[in-house]
C-alpha cells in the first residue's frame, strides 16, 4: 500500500474498519481528505484550498520552514531518551521561563496536553497530601482517566462524578448565574467557589487544587471576568490548596496582549501551576507543566522517580525553540492582536443586521461567535450554527467548529498568521450564509 496513494473512498473504507469509531472526524457525514498544509490553509487530495480556523495547533502555521527545517536538522543529529544530558531541554526551559512570573520555573516535560494536566494533578496531590479538587462547570482537561474525572464535559455522559470533584459555576457573563449588567461578576463568581470550599470543610474533606482552564473553551470560548482568578487564588490557597492554570490551548501569544492567557487577569495574578500543550511544537506532540521550587521539591520528596522517556527529547525541544523564535520573529503576537480585533469588530457589525447572533466575544484569535433563537432568552441556536459550519465548509472551504454546552458558539482559533484579508472573507461569507437562512425561515 503506497503512502498517500489511496483514493478518498478507499481511505474511507479502511478508515472505519481500523480506526476506533469513537474517534470522529470533522465534517464525519462528508470528510475532507487533507493532504497537504501550508500556512492557514489546508489542501485535499484535488488541490483544492480551505482556510483553516480551527487548528490551534499548528500554531505559527502548518509546515513552518522554519520548524521543518528545526526538526529535520535534530533528527539528523541525535534523537535520544530524555534522560541523557542535552543542552535543548535546559535551554528550552530558560525560555519558557523568560515568558512566566519568576515564581514558575520549575519545569517537567511531557508529549501531550492530558499527560501535563495529569502531571499537575499529581504535583498538587503530592504537595497539599489533600485529594478533592474544584473544576469549572462544561470543563475539558484531557482524555486520560484521571482527567475526565475532573471534566464535567466527559463524566456527564459516563460515570459521572467522583465524590472528591466539586463543580463551581462556569463565569460566563453573557448566559450564566451573573451577567454583563453585575456591577462585579468577578466577585460574584468567585464568591462562588468560596461557598462550595464552605461545603467541602463541611463534609470533612479538603481541597487540593483549583483547576480551570484561562479561558474555557470547550465551556464556548470564555473570557473570564476581572478579578476571578485572583480571589478564587486566594480562597483556593486559604484552605490550603493550589491554583492550576490549564493553558493547553490559549498560551503561547493567542490572546496577543500576553503571552499567556492567565496573565489577562493582571500582573498581580500568578498560578501555582500552569500546563501547556498544543502550540508548544507546533504540531509535533510537546507539552509541559511549569511550578514552583516548593511544590517541585515537595514531588522530589516523595522519593518515587519521575520520567519521561520522550517528553523534553533533543528533537521535541528544538521545534519549540523554533516555535519561540518564530513569534518572535513575525510579531504574532501582534498579528493576533490587531487581527483578532478586527475579526471581533466585524462579527460585532453583523449584530444589528442579524437578530440570531447573541453574542459576540474574544480576545486576540481566540474568539466565539453566539448563535441564538431568541435574543431576550438567549435560548441556544444549536442547529443553525451546525448550519453555518457546514456551509462555510461546502461554498466557502472555510473550516470552523462549534462549541460550547449546547455546540451553540461557533469558534474561530485559527493558526497564529491568520491575515486581515482571512477575517474579512470569514465574516462576509458567515453574512452571507446568516442572510440566506434568515431569508429561508420567513
Amino acid at each position: 500500500m503506497a503512502l498517500g496513494k489511496l483514493r478518498k473512498e478507499e481511505t474511507l473504507v479502511l478508515r472505519k474498519k481500523l480506526i476506533g469509531q469513537s474517534c470522529r472526524l470533522f465534517y464525519s457525514e462528508d470528510p475532507v481528505k487533507i493532504v497537504k498544509a501550508r500556512g492557514q490553509f489546508l489542501f485535499d487530495e484535488n488541490g483544492k484550498r480551505y482556510l483553516d480556523c480551527i487548528s490551534n495547533v499548528q500554531h505559527v502555521g502548518h509546515c513552518h520552514p522554519s520548524i521543518t527545517k528545526a526538526a529535520s536538522a535534530q533528527m539528523d543529529l541525535l534523537n535520544t531518551n530524555a534522560r541523557f544530558l542535552h543542552d535543548n531541554i535546559v535551554m528550552y526551559a530558560d525560555r519558557l521561563a523568560a515568558t512566566l512570573p519568576e515564581k514558575l520555573c520549575v519545569f517537567y516535560f511531557v508529549n501531550s496536553g492530558s499527560e501535563a494536566n495529569d502531571l499537575a494533578l499529581r504535583l498538587a496531590h503530592q504537595y497539599t497530601q489533600h485529594e478533592d479538587v474544584i473544576v469549572l462547570d462544561h470543563a475539558y482537561h484531557g482524555h486520560l482517566m484521571s482527567l475526565i474525572d475532573i471534566s464535567p464535559y466527559k463524566f456527564r455522559k459516563l460515570a459521572g462524578q467522583k465524590e472528591w470533584v466539586h463543580v463551581a459555576p462556569l463565569p460566563d457573563t453573557y448566559r450564566g448565574l451573573y451577567r454583563e449588567d453585575h456591577p462585579n461578576p468577578g466577585q460574584a463568581y468567585a464568591d462562588t467557589v468560596k461557598d462550595l470550599i464552605e461545603e467541602v470543610h463541611r463534609d470533612g474533606r479538603k481541597i487540593s487544587a483549583f483547576f480551570a482552564e484561562s479561558l474555557p473553551s470547550v465551556g464556548g470560548q470564555i473570557i473570564l471576568p476581572q478579578g476571578y482568578s485572583t480571589k478564587v487564588a486566594e480562597y483556593v490557597r486559604s484552605a490550603g490548596g493550589v491554583f492550576v492554570a490549564d493553558e493547553v490551548q490559549t498560551g503561547f501569544g493567542r490572546v496577543g496582549s500576553h503571552f499567556w492567557a492567565f496573565q489577562l487577569q493582571g500582573q498581580g495574578f500568578c498560578p501555582d501551576i500552569v500546563t501547556m500543550g498544543k502550540p508548544m511544537g507546533n504540531g509535533h506532540p510537546l507539552a509541559c507543566v511549569a511550578t514552583t521550587v516548593e511544590i517541585a521539591g515537595a514531588f522530589t520528596a516523595n522519593g518515587v522517580e519521575y520520567f519521561n522517556t520522550f517528553g523534553g527529547n533533543p528533537v521535541s525541544c528544538a521545534i519549540g525553540l523554533a516555535v519561540l523564535d518564530v513569534i518572535e520573529e513575525e510579531d504574532l503576537k501582534g498579528n493576533a492582536t490587531r487581527v483578532g480585533a478586527h475579526l471581533k469588530a466585524l462579527l460585532i457589525k453583523l449584530q444589528p443586521r442579524h437578530q440570531i447572533i447573541g453574542d459576540v466575544r474574544g480576545v486576540g484569535l481566540f474568539v466565539g461567535l453566539e448563535l441564538v433563537t431568541d435574543r431576550e432568552q438567549r435560548t441556544p441556536a444549536t442547529e443553525t450554527a451546525a448550519l453555518v459550519v457546514k456551509r462555510l465548509k461546502e461554498e466557502d472551504n472555510i473550516c470552523v467548529s462549534t462549541d460550547g454546552p449546547w455546540e451553540s458558539v461557533i469558534k474561530f482559533k485559527p493558526p497564529m498568521c491568520f491575515s486581515m484579508d482571512d477575517a474579512e472573507l470569514t465574516v462576509k461569507c458567515i453574512d452571507r450564509i446568516l442572510t440566506d437562512i434568515e431569508a429561508s425561515d420567513i
